[in-house]
């Protein structure tokens, strides 16, 4: 993991996640995002499998 990023989300709610992936996929850009709660794959998200690890 890099120490260092272009953005960085906190917040891996509904719009943090369609944020980081917008960014991820439009650009060059390093996207950090930061989650305090469930693991993505714990909870019902209609991105995973979408590049979000």
């Amino acid at each position: 993991m890099s120490s260092k990023y272009d953005v960085i989300i906190v917040g891996g709610g509904p719009a943090g996640i369609f944020a980081a992936l917008e960014l991820s996929q439009a650009s060059d850009l390093s996207v950090l995002l930061l989650e305090k709660g469930k693991d993505i794959d714990d909870r019902n998200c209609p991105f995973i499998g979408q590049g979000i690890s």
